[in-house]
Order: C-alpha cells, then structure tokens, then sequence
C-alpha cells in the first residue's frame, strides 16, 4: 500500500468570494494539497463528478447552487456522499451548523474570524497524512 502524502489529497474548493478563494488556494497548495476550484455549486457538482475529491471546502451562499443544495445532491450520489465537507461560511448560526452537519459537514470554518492555520488544522483533521 502506498504512503499517503499530501499531494495525493484532491482538495476541491467551493467559494464564490475572490480573496477567500485566492487565500484557501494559495495556502493549501503551500502546504501540498492539489487543488480545484470551482465558483458556483453548480459547477462544483460537475467538477466533484469528473473526479472524486478527498475533500470539499463548500461556501453556503453562492450563485446558481448554494452549499446546502450541494450537500443534498451530494448525499443522494453514491459516488459523492463519503467525501468530507468542511463549510466556509460568513454566519456560525447554531441553526446553520446543525443543518450542514445533518447534510454531512465534518467541521465549520467562518469566514470573519478564521486563520490560514485553522484552515490546515481541520483540512489535517479530515485528511491525515
């Protein structure tokens, strides 16, 4: 079996918002992760079906497909619905929290108060080396 490392972990991010998008894929590929980009959850469910990520960084509020139409079209897939979702969100909503996580979230960023190192440290989390 072959040692796992970072290169191999497939990272799709979901984000509609330039500068967090620009930030998350700059450190994440500094860091070694490959990574896809996709601006809308349409276009996100397209890319997720071309090729399985290891890992899905989903915004909420996005056009044409918000994220939580994306994790419910996700958990209907068979060949979607064991990838990992970590939200990148603008509200930390008790309410919002409990849905993603009933739709498959593993974990929760929000997007005011968070750090380029928590982003590693819960990316680490789901996708240990």
């Amino acid at each position: 079996m072959k040692k796992k490392n970072n290169s191999n972990n497939k990272i799709l991010l979901i984000e509609d918002e330039e500068i967090m998008l620009d930030l998350l894929q700059r450190k994440l590929a500094q860091e070694g992760y490959d990574i896809s980009v996709a601006r809308n959850g349409e276009e996100g469910l397209d890319m997720m079906k071309e090729f399985i990520p290891d890992l899905v960084l989903l915004d909420i509020i996005m056009p044409k497909k918000g994220g939580y139409e994306v994790m419910e079209e996700m958990s209907r897939d068979e060949s979607l619905n064991k990838i990992p979702i970590i939200i990148i969100s603008n509200s930390g909503q008790p309410v919002e929290i409990d849905r993603a996580q009933k739709l498959g979230a593993k974990d929760w960023l929000v997007k005011t108060d968070f750090n380029p190192q928590e982003v590693i440290a819960k990316v680490r989390k789901q996708l240990p080396l």
